[in-house]
């Protein structure tokens, strides 16, 4: 293994558990995950909630758009989780995620759905004194320059853009991708483990960026991820990620 494990992130509805809830953070937490992921929009009021899409729909075929509704509103609806997998929650505030982890050691990964959930996302996370707790994703050049411009205090990654590996030839995606990570002040790159390869790890490190994988659920894509020494891991399968933690003795 090439130097430390990498830590583990707990991808939203991790352990079989609803995408963009409660039980997810916890459910992440109790497996043995570093850091928590959850995907961030505003509601119409300015307030952050745990949510993939802007529409939400309720059992009876209602479909809401959280940028034109009150959080209130929306708070006293039943959805269907992401993915239509058939369960039932309510919209969760940001805030909550944030008081969950507050007294843990446990960091957030906040992956921004929208230009305008910066600016909400940050008040809480300063008003929470958790700056240190919390890195942003869910940012491609244009989003991580505007964090960058308006609130330079927040750790972001770089959202690697996969189209720059589909049209360009592998190193120019990856270089230009590491000047767009630095260009931003970007601390590290997020990417599809699809596009990581050796390659694209050693440019990164001679240029001070670590790796972040997403997001591999497989035993055997984790023991080759964990081999090539990247920054992080995400996986819906965090207690297997910990297991292998805990048997290589990191």
């Amino acid at each position: 293994m090439a130097g430390r494990f990498p830590f583990i992130t707990a991808h939203t509805g991790c352990m079989k558990t609803p995408d963009n809830t409660l039980l997810s953070v916890e459910a992440g937490i109790r497996a043995g995950a570093d850091i928590i992921e959850d995907d961030i929009r505003v509601t119409k009021d300015r307030i952050p909630v745990l949510a993939h899409d802007d529409a939400i729909y309720t059992v009876d075929g209602g479909e809401y758009l959280i940028s034109k509704h009150d959080f209130k509103e929306l708070s006293e609806l039943e959805i269907k989780a992401h993915g239509n997998d058939g369960r039932l929650h309510g919209l969760c505030k940001l805030e909550d995620m944030l008081k969950l982890l507050q007294a843990s050691d446990k960091m957030a990964n906040l992956d921004l759905k929208t230009d305008d959930s910066i600016e909400a996302s940050a008040y809480l996370v300063t008003q929470y004194g958790m700056l240190d707790q919390v890195i942003l994703s869910g940012c491609e050049k244009e989003r991580a320059l505007l964090v960058n411009r308006f609130r330079p205090e927040l750790k972001k990654l770089l959202n690697a853009n996969a189209d720059l590996f589909l049209a360009l030839d592998y190193k120019e995606a990856v270089i230009a991708t590491c000047e767009e990570a630095m260009a931003a002040s970007c601390l590290g790159i997020n990417i599809h483990y699809r596009f990581v390869s050796s390659e694209l790890l050693e440019y990164a490190a001679s240029r001070g960026l670590p790796v972040c994988v997403w997001t591999v659920d497989d035993r055997e894509g984790m023991k080759t991820f964990i081999g090539k020494g990247v920054y992080s891991i995400t996986t819906r399968n965090v207690s297997v990620l910990a297991e292998l933690k805990h048997s290589l003795g990191s």
